[in-house]
């Protein structure tokens, strides 16, 4: 049966209070495939106080009991693992291959994760004088995940807050929502108590302002863009409630020149365009020394125009379509101002990728020469977007590089690893990348400045979502 027209509250699928609906557009073909229920203030108020009562006996259960609920979680989601990618596919337009390799790939592998942190994990800690530290689960929780990668922002709210003895309500993105309707089924497969884990569909600006607002909700976790953060902030003010923000980026990925410069921008480039561009820690402003400005346009008009774009149901296509007709124009308008502000075009530009005539597909798109005043340089794009900016010493590149609003991930490729090791620690971002690394999904990601506060993944993860308490007098 489908639940794409109901919501997952107190441990059942249940209607809406007022029906309404919402159609769920395929990217790549601009139709609806479906439809999802669309919710009030007063569906999130029925998932609130499910999630109040079964907080008082859930957050008491033992670490024993959290971590043989997680395990079962983990087994019903590799279950229902092909599910999860076909639903992403359709909903994001995201290719197979990425689908199945990538999207649904991390939300298993944050599972995982959060399995063997707990096993390690220490809750209750004595001082020498008898007091005990100890750390309890924070409360309900609102989660408001976005659409670019769905599974992931899942997983890594859901799971630690479980791990925590947190109960919660969800809200994921409306544009894509069908996988979170697979991760209602798993959580109920799984026998997470009723109550424990809430799902919600609706709009920002209905539900998503209520579970801001919610006097019940004690925490909310939040991803998605700076302008949508700042508005959940002060919604969420009158009530203090515990803000953890993970927002925009405008990454800066620094080439050295004792890098191997094609190899390089070749593999920043194809970084960039993965998912379309619509990662908010894509490295997205590319610093290359001034010297090997013409080997750095050869390598990167290559690159760029080896990259396929199609149909998402090829498994040799590489980028699908941007999400909707919304992010496709504001994609569009500003490559449109990199033109018009006299950066050099090396790849790409505006419209779509020849011979695709329908769907949001956009341009693999480079540009060189850009200055650190163009809009291409500064606002987030969240497309296939690359910006090339040159410079003559590294300390320049380092001011540059620091110079925006955001401070999420930064990237560096050299020949020196000491080197690259003395320059992390000049880039103010919550991530630092030196030359390619394999995914680590027990590092801390989180951004500094602009791009948000608190950290996923890992322990970091986990403590967001713990309150410290100190019982003074405990040892007697």
């Amino acid at each position: 049966m489908s639940h794409n027209l109901q919501f997952y509250i107190d441990g059942a699928w249940v209607d809406p209070i007022s029906p309404r609906t919402l159609p769920v557009i395929n990217p790549a073909t601009e139709t609806a495939f479906t439809e999802i229920a669309i919710g009030t203030e007063a569906d999130v108020d029925r998932a609130v106080k499910a999630a109040q009562k079964a907080f008082e006996s859930f957050s008491q259960t033992t670490k024993a009991e959290r971590l043989a609920l997680l395990r079962r979680i983990a087994e019903v989601y590799a279950k229902r693992y092909d599910d999860v990618a076909e639903a992403i596919r359709l909903e994001l337009g995201a290719p197979v291959t990425l689908a199945q390799k990538s999207q649904a790939a991390i939300g298993a592998g944050h599972i995982g994760q959060i399995i063997k942190v707990l096993e390690d994990f220490e809750f209750d800690e004595t001082q020498p004088n008898g007091t005990l530290i100890t750390r309890e689960a924070f409360g309900v929780v609102g989660m408001i995940t976005p659409w670019n990668w769905p599974m992931n922002q899942i997983t890594c709210k859901v799971c630690p807050a479980i791990a925590a003895g947190c109960t919660m309500v969800l809200k994921p993105s409306e544009i894509a929502p069908l996988d979170a309707i697979v991760f209602a089924e798993i959580m109920d497969e799984a026998g997470v108590p009723p109550g424990v884990f809430n799902l919600v569909h609706g709009l920002g600006h209905d539900v998503g302002a209520a579970i801001s607002a919610h006097p019940g909700i004690d925490m909310i976790s939040f991803t998605g863009s700076t302008r949508a953060g700042i508005l959940i902030s002060r919604a969420a003010a009158e009530t203090v409630k515990k803000m953890h923000l993970e927002l925009g980026g405008k990454s800066p990925n620094i080439l050295l020149d004792d890098a191997d410069i094609a190899k390089a921008v070749a593999s920043g480039i194809v970084d960039v365009m993965q998912n379309t561009g619509q990662s908010c820690n894509a490295p997205t402003r590319m610093f290359v020394p001034a010297r090997f400005r013409d080997e750095t346009l050869a390598a990167a008009r290559s690159a760029a125009e080896a990259i396929k774009v199609g149909n998402p149901e090829d498994p040799d296509v590489y980028m699908g379509p941007v999400i909707s007709e919304l992010q496709y124009n504001k994609i569009q308008d500003l490559i449109q101002s990199g033109i018009d502000e006299g950066a050099t075009l090396v790849a790409g530009g505006t419209g779509r990728p020849a011979g695709l005539n329908k769907g949001y597909y956009v341009r693999p798109t480079v540009f060189a020469d850009v200055t650190p005043d163009m809009r291409i340089s500064r606002e987030e794009i969240f497309g296939p977007v690359l910006s090339i900016l040159f410079y003559e010493t590294e300390a320049q590149a380092v001011q540059m590089a620091n110079d925006t609003v955001y401070g999420l991930a930064a990237y560096i490729q050299s020949g020196d690893h000491a080197r690259a090791q003395k320059l992390s620690r000049q880039l103010r971002a919550g991530n630092v990348y030196i030359n390619n690394p394999r995914l680590d999904l027990n590092a801390p990601f989180g951004g500094y400045k602009q791009s948000g506060n608190g950290r996923e993944w890992g322990v970091w993860g986990l403590e967001e979502f713990l309150e410290i308490k100190g019982v003074v007098g405990f040892g007697g």
